[in-house]
């Protein structure tokens, strides 16, 4: 067999992954964490596309890795339209939306600038995204979100749940379509997906006001107070939005945006940084609460992922409250990277063809 060798990017709000894989196998990863301070210095997320590139390209010559000898350049989808999930391949249309999002900023809005940019610098390679963010496979009820002005969206950790559902079911020997599943995926933003027979028909939007807080989302405000809030002329739009995504959440009341660095404080006596893992918890057992309605109490299985998935006590205050509801596993870290590279080689072995994105 011929060896493939393919490069896998995954930009996330506090990191960027990167892989390099040939074939199946992979040869190397490398999770480059970007700290507060180094990110705080670009205006928009779009202005760290030289930052985050460069940092990869110092890291395959730090590795002595060829970057001529890539064939497949896979980002993590970003804020595009809603589409059907999917490999698309990036082109003019992509690059433009994903500069200037019709959704939003999110960090994952690079994978396929970058991919494209490392990809068109190569003698024989092309770039990919696979099941964006903003996969949409909600039924018509989970749309109405109270008032005609406005709507549910569907913007998910898609990637890395639906990676992680077709891994359980492989590994119970059932298929993802026949499955009810609930998945929950804890890393900057949290989000949890009700899975039915193989489409996620309910998800919490996590980017900008739904669900949990996490490490840097505030979730779901009282709105009356946000209204009042947005009207009090202390703070501006853009102000505003940065408290929701950026700058709400746990790094809002901690100071920190990572997690594992709140629960070392908690268990050196920090009263407060314990009270509010336990109340992300808390909000993150209400999700799947609320996700177990929705598939009328028919649930196969909870499974909870994400880089926050590694600390077994956070992960427990979970389970307590929702073992009841169906066996929970949890596949700590992400299966983004793996995925990413496997829709790779599915195209370049010609077992699916790549969409276009109009």
């Amino acid at each position: 067999m011929n060896t493939i060798r393919v490069l896998a990017i995954n930009p996330g709000s506090t990191s960027t992954k990167v892989a390099i894989y040939e074939n199946e196998t992979p040869v190397f990863l490398k999770n480059i964490k970007h700290s507060k301070e180094e990110l705080e210095k670009f205006e928009k997320i779009t202005d760290q596309f030289q930052f985050r590139k460069n940092l990869i390209l110092n890291l395959l010559d730090e590795v002595e890795i060829n970057p001529d000898t890539i064939k497949i350049v896979v980002g993590r989808g970003g804020l595009l339209k809603p589409i059907e999930s999917g490999i698309y391949s990036v082109n003019e249309k992509m690059k433009h939306d994903l500069k200037n999002s019709p959704i939003g900023e999110h960090a994952s809005n690079l994978g396929g600038l970058i991919a494209d940019d490392i990809a068109g610098s190569l003698p024989d390679a092309k770039a990919y995204i696979a099941n964006p963010v903003v996969v949409d496979e909600f039924e018509d009820i989970a749309r109405i979100a109270g008032h005609p002005k406005f709507r549910r969206i569907s913007i998910f950790h898609a990637l890395n749940q639906k990676a992680v559902a077709r891994q359980h079911a492989k590994s119970i020997m059932r298929k993802y379509e026949d499955l009810n599943l609930i998945v929950v995926h804890l890393g900057g933003g949290i989000t949890i997906g009700a899975h039915k027979k193989g489409k996620v028909i309910d998800v919490n939007q996590g980017l900008d006001g739904e669900g949990p807080f996490s490490p840097e989302r505030s979730g779901t405000l009282p709105v009356g107070e946000l209204i009042e809030l947005c009207f009090s002329k202390e703070y501006s739009k853009k102000q505003i939005k940065k408290m929701v995504t950026g700058k709400g959440g746990l790094v809002a009341y901690l100071g920190t945006n990572n997690a594992y660095e709140a629960e070392q404080r908690a268990i050196d006596g920090d009263e407060e940084a314990k009270l509010l893992l336990e109340a992300m918890a808390y909000q993150v057992s209400k999700e799947i609460g609320a996700m177990s309605t929705v598939l009328k109490g028919q649930v196969d299985g909870i499974l909870i992922t994400g880089g926050i998935a590694n600390s077994k006590w956070f992960v427990n205050l979970i389970i307590e409250r929702v073992h009841r509801i169906a066996p929970t596993h949890v596949y700590p870290g992400e299966d983004e990277m793996r995925a990413l590279a496997y829709n790779g080689l599915r195209i370049i072995r010609g077992e699916t063809k790549a969409k276009e994105y109009k």
